[in-house]
């Protein structure tokens, strides 16, 4: 009986001090997992020719960043003859009533509201500020090369690779369609590059296949064939005027 009695003591002793470690064990090994992502998806974009500068890592379950054209409200509750609606202008500033030019294009709305709480706080006793979206940059998707009617065009609802083609007025006849080139942004400041076959899919073989399309992507209809397309490109080198074959 004794020995028992000892055997549950011991039991009771190292199960309390194992309890602690569990919660930082748990933390260690999302410490490791996101680590692993990130060098994983630092190890891609190297792999694409970039360099440990020019690399900016994916972030997940990113907020909105603003961008020119967007229109904020301002609400001060306590001090409502500050009420403003700025637009964020496409030198990324916005003019602020008793303040003057402040820089948020890029900012999420959560820095913003801290931004205006510092620079407010110069001249009002603890600013308490609302700051809501009004207006925002809306869905969109490019459309460039041997097409109609290249340009930008607004997604609205679900749309494919040939939807957006037929939206864009169609191909020219010189158009290239087993090698359309489909770029979609993979993280900040880089951009994937995908050759789809859009002649096969117009024969009806591959019609479960034609990609749908996220709002920012960029098709390009080529000309003539392309060789050799990189994976991972900078964005900064991607528009409705891109032509990848000069590349």
């Amino acid at each position: 009986m004794n020995k028992k009695c000892l055997l549950l003591i011991i039991c009771a002793v190292l199960l309390a001090a194992a309890l602690p470690a569990f919660p930082a064990q748990g933390k260690e090994k999302t410490i490791v997992s996101n680590a692993s992502t990130q060098l994983a998806d630092n190890a891609a974009q190297m792999a694409a020719g970039g360099t440990e500068e020019q690399i900016t890592l994916s972030r997940r379950n990113n907020r909105y960043r603003l961008t020119d054209g967007d229109v904020l409200d301002l609400d001060f509750p306590f001090t409502p003859d500050f009420n403003q609606t700025i637009t964020v202008l496409p030198d990324g500033y916005v003019s602020l009533r008793g303040i003057g030019g402040m820089h948020v294009g890029g900012d999420t709305i959560p820095e913003v509201r801290r931004s205006l709480q510092r620079v407010y706080a110069k001249i009002l006793r603890n600013p308490v500020i609302t700051v809501t979206l009004k207006d925002f940059e809306k869905p969109y998707f490019i459309v460039g090369g041997q097409v109609r009617r290249p340009g930008k065009f607004d997604l609205r609802g679900d749309t494919t690779v040939m939807e957006a083609v037929d939206i864009a007025g169609g191909f020219t006849d010189n158009a290239k369609h087993s090698q359309i080139l489909l770029y979609r942004r993979v993280s900040n400041g880089w951009v994937e590059v995908r050759k789809l076959d859009l002649r096969d899919m117009l024969r009806g073989k591959n019609l479960n296949e034609d990609p749908h399309l996220r709002a920012g992507d960029m098709l390009f209809v080529p000309k003539s064939a392309v060789s050799k397309v990189r994976q991972f490109i900078p964005s900064a080198t991607t528009g409705v005027n891109y032509n990848p074959i000069l590349h």
